[in-house]
């Protein structure tokens, strides 16, 4: 994997560089996370074929909001996921299935801060679990174990299903990035950011923990 960490003091011998050293350390390190039947387990090729599957239910490729690649683009999707961010394969443990994929990216070592992002399931898994589950595991690993100061979102400002269910998380709609990018058909989409901050994690991890009866 690339080192694609924000960081501006990585030889030097400074308290704060070695400790950021350590988040990346940490950060880089493969992890297995798992709750409420639901499992993060680290994308690899091996899950090519079951993300071929997710991804037909419902052809999410030809959703204009989604990063989903086409059933035939897939393993060159994983393996740009590998080389560009902490991606995870999603995993239903009461039926075994892949059920699709999220990531941490664009991490920054010296503030301690991640995204979440690249984010999809197949569409018979809208609505269920699966996404608060793999959210709250997400945020659970990083603001406690990765020590995280912020974790934030962003999202087309066409896709509220997404900014409905970032709010429902307990983030913080910090504002619209008007112009910000290229979307897969060629126009240009606005982007909604979200955050939430250390302090804000231990009652929004409440929340839910109460909504997954954990």
């Amino acid at each position: 994997m690339q080192n694609y960490f924000t960081h501006s003091e990585t030889t030097s011998n400074h308290p704060a560089a070695l400790e950021a050293g350590t988040f990346l350390h940490q950060f880089l390190a493969p992890v297995t996370l798992s709750a409420n039947q639901v499992r993060l387990e680290s994308l690899a090729l091996q899950h090519e074929a079951g993300l071929r599957q997710a991804v037909q239910d419902g052809e999410l490729w030809k959703m204009l909001v989604t990063t989903a690649p086409a059933p035939e683009d897939v393993a060159h999707y994983i393996q740009a996921a590998l080389n560009t961010r902490m991606a995870f394969a999603v995993v239903d443990e009461t039926t075994g299935e892949i059920v699709g994929t999220t990531a941490f990216y664009q991490p920054d070592a010296d503030i301690r801060r991640v995204y979440i992002g690249y984010t999809w399931y197949r569409q018979s898994a809208w609505r269920t679990r699966i996404n608060t589950t793999c959210k709250y595991l997400l945020l659970s690993h990083a603001f406690d174990t990765l020590g995280c100061r912020v974790v934030c979102w962003e999202t087309d400002s066409l896709n509220t299903r997404s900014q409905a269910a970032i709010e429902r998380l307990g983030a913080n709609k910090d504002g619209v990035l008007r112009c910000h990018k290229i979307r897969k058909d060629g126009t240009v989409r606005d982007t909604v950011a979200y955050s939430m901050l250390r302090e804000e994690w231990a009652a929004a991890k409440a929340v839910l923990a109460q909504k997954l009866g954990l």
